[in-house]
């Protein structure tokens, strides 16, 4: 027990602060579970799991007495909406593979989700979202920020508003990956641009830094998206289950 307790307690000096290694450990495997989704291996969902239990434990700083000694429970909670999601995905891939699905080759990773029967049912088609669902987002965005911050100041989270929007973007976005909205890129966008400062001031030198990581495969994933959609559009006319933006 004394060896994990110091593997878990090693720290790297950055400068003048110190980091904890689970940290950067904790966000390598986050970035090697997004690589892993997007050649749809089963292996990517343990390893996020593993990477978001890391990160749970790194930023309750104050709970845990890292470095940091800073409780973001935005930052965590929404480790246990990855952690969720993960294992779900993992006995979703792992039930499709044993039963012998597989997805056609010329798939598009980035609309690839394993579908049943693989060689006839059509990925995730990207879509803008209506009018209805648009509003709608931004409703649960503006209430969900406000009622999260205040539970997260109660808590004592630091940094509570900037922390409310990044796990009430996170579980928007998130949903509106589900529903194929091509709006969920620009959720994630958003969730970046409050989480990189967030994350710098507070001294989560690693994971801002995959912040930044995962804004660049954002941008890709959003143009690869557009570029679907306006290819389906160009091929069917208005093409059934596609709104144009209002």
């Amino acid at each position: 027990m004394t060896i994990l307790t110091r593997l878990l307690d090693a720290q790297l000096t950055i400068g003048d602060s110190a980091v904890l290694w689970r940290e950067i450990i904790g966000n390598a495997f986050g970035l090697a579970s997004a690589v892993g989704g997007m050649r749809r291996v089963v292996w990517a969902w343990p390893v996020g799991i593993v990477g978001n239990v890391l990160l749970f434990t790194v930023f309750l700083g104050g709970v845990f007495h890292t470095p940091q000694n800073l409780d973001l429970y935005g930052q965590a909670g929404r480790q246990v909406m990855f952690l969720v999601v993960s294992v779900y995905g993992w006995w979703t891939w792992r039930a499709a593979r044993t039963a012998g699905l597989r997805e056609p080759t010329e798939t598009d990773p980035s609309r690839s989700i394993i579908s049943e029967p693989a060689a006839s049912s059509a990925a995730v088609q990207p879509h803008w979202a209506g009018t209805r669902a648009r509003v709608g987002m931004a409703v649960t965005a503006v209430v969900g920020t406000v009622g999260f911050a205040a539970v997260f100041s109660a808590l004592g989270s630091w940094g509570p508003w900037a922390d409310a929007w990044i796990f009430t973007g996170s579980l928007l976005a998130t949903f509106g990956m589900a529903k194929g909205w091509t709006e969920f890129w620009l959720l994630w966008i958003a969730v970046d641009l409050v989480g990189v400062p967030l994350l710098l001031r507070a001294g989560y030198y690693p994971s801002a830094v995959l912040y930044v990581v995962y804004a660049a495969f954002v941008l890709w994933g959003f143009a690869t998206w557009l570029r679907i959609q306006r290819s389906a559009g160009a091929g069917e006319g208005a093409g059934e289950g596609t709104t144009t933006p209002a």
